[in-house]
């Protein structure tokens, strides 16, 4: 007798310890469900994680703690079935609160058998809705992650591309000077020089985007108004979107002052304002905006110009939305677009220290916004734009390869200098020990233990006096410049070259 009644305490102490733990445990919404989903306990866990006092929801169906569109589905009825037929059930997905806002829960539910009878079921929910931010956080980490590897294995294709193209314009563009000359007589020729002369800027405006997208385009960054800007080539983009589509600008006063290369601002512009222009085929309305915009949250934040553009076309299809800004990509029919107008846009705005933005809706048209970091510089006037035609003096070309090396001394004896050649950094300098130079004219990309750009900096130290101008169609080394050395791009034409050298000289 005394033994049972020991084991009948131990039972009852026992059952009170499991009771006031699972009625303890805050972090666990635990409780009892009859055959019939009805609630039949329900622990301090239940009313943190769902809001309800155990005396509001004991006696009430398990189902209102789902969502509507959960309910009229079937779901909850789904959950115990399952649960009856394989012995568990398991989920995550939205479950809703006492005061109506929703949470991400964990849910198991397990079948309770008593002598082979269902006599109800155990509910375990938790709340991971933390845990779910994290994850989707992270899982936009990697995406964005994956995407910027991608993007930069393109751009160190097209750059390698666009290098050995540009160094072919330039003989293409140099060797166009002596055949003018020859073509002055001859109708003919001039048109077949004006048609190779057109389809080297075109080729050289290609390579341009394909460099800018791979951010290793050397650039010439200044303070620039950006209205002032987009006014100067208001003209150009009223014509190119034809009388099918209504230009307008929205401009807000008092832009602040932003740092870029203008001709890749305007280029940029262009490609924005033409691809709007393609997304209305039966016409619609294109506006250029720009304003000021303070961004206090997410991976961008400080004082940044928006500028950009909307239209009002056929939108962007979620599955193609995240693929605009790769290059050669593009929805346009063949020959009609060429896929590098919005890789363009892409590595300007990152060039600069800014990023894009993209809001479309099919439909409904796109917009498409280029954020550009504020400088708290004051922008000066623009400086006009000096043309030397005549010089004097000797320049030492540093070019390792022939063919370039050909087409720029023929530039440079045509504006009236003396040109010594060398191929490499080590043998220039040689050469300025031998010879009286009045100017080296270096390309960055060499051989040797020295580039272009260490070529500069030694004359810097050694001879401080002697100018130094730097010429590259693509140069990850030319990044590292920051406007220390004046860098000419190529292709270059004879007056581009005879303005920097006579830039050198102020």
């Amino acid at each position: 007798m005394v033994q049972k009644v020991k084991q009948q305490r131990d039972l009852f102490e026992s059952e009170r310890s499991f009771r006031l733990l699972v009625e303890g445990v805050a972090d666990y919404a635990l409780y009892m469900l009859d055959p019939n989903g009805i609630i039949t306990s329900w622990n301090i866990g239940g009313q943190r994680i769902k809001g309800y006092f155990p005396e509001e929801i004991v006696g009430q169906h398990f189902s209102r703690f789902y969502t509507e569109t959960d309910r009229a589905n079937g779901k909850p009825a789904r959950a115990l079935r399952i649960a009856r037929e394989q012995g568990r059930y398991e989920d995550e997905g939205w479950r809703v609160r006492k005061d109506g806002t929703f949470f991400w829960a964990s849910v198991v539910i397990d079948p309770i058998y008593e002598d082979g009878e269902l006599i109800g079921y155990a509910k375990i929910t938790r709340d991971v809705t933390e845990r779910r931010e994290a994850q989707l956080k992270l899982e936009q980490m990697q995406k964005q992650l994956a995407e910027s590897q991608k993007l930069d294995a393109l751009g160190q294709l097209t750059g390698g591309v666009a290098h050995d193209f540009n160094n072919l314009l330039m003989i293409i563009s140099g060797s166009l000077h002596a055949l003018k000359r020859g073509a002055s007589n001859d109708p003919k020729m001039q048109r077949a020089v004006a048609a190779i002369e057109s389809a080297t800027k075109r080729g050289a405006a290609l390579t341009g985007q394909l460099l800018t997208f791979a951010r290793r385009q050397s650039v010439n960054p200044e303070p620039v108004n950006l209205a002032e800007r987009i006014e100067a080539v208001r003209e150009v983009l009223d014509t190119g979107v034809g009388s099918a589509v209504r230009l307008v600008f929205d401009m807000t006063p008092d832009i602040w002052p932003v740092t870029v290369d203008i001709a890749e601002f305007e280029t940029a512009l262009v490609n924005l304002v033409i691809n709007a222009r393609d997304a209305m085929p039966v016409g619609g309305t294109i506006t250029i905006f720009a304003h000021n915009e303070t961004i206090n949250e997410g991976p961008n934040v400080g004082d940044f110009v928006a500028v950009g553009v909307e239209d009002t076309g056929q939108g962007i299809a979620p599955d193609i939305l995240g693929k605009i800004f790769d290059p050669f990509f593009t929805t346009k029919p063949v020959g009609k677009g060429t896929g590098l107008g919005l890789s363009q846009v892409h590595g300007f705005a990152h060039q600069a220290g800014g990023t894009v933005r993209v809001e479309s809706e099919l439909g409904k048209g796109t917009k498409l916004s280029i954020l550009l970091p504020r400088q708290h510089v004051e922008h000066g006037p623009d400086q006009g734009e000096a043309i030397e035609l005549g010089g004097c003096g000797t320049v030492l070309l540093v070019e390792d390869n022939p063919d370039v090396a050909s087409v720029s001394r023929h530039l440079l004896e045509q504006l009236g200098y003396r040109v010594l050649r060398v191929a490499d950094a080590d043998a220039a300098l040689r050469e300025i020990e031998r010879e009286d130079i009045d100017l080296v004219f270096s390309d960055i990309v060499m051989p040797g233990k020295l580039d272009g750009l260490g070529l500069a900096r030694r004359l810097r130290e050694n001879r401080p006096d002697l100018p130094v101008l730097l010429a590259t169609g693509y140069s990850e080394a030319a990044a590292d410049v920051r406007g220390d050395f004046p860098i000419l791009r190529k292709p270059y034409e004879i007056h581009q070259l005879s303005r920097a050298i006579a830039g050198l000289r102020r």
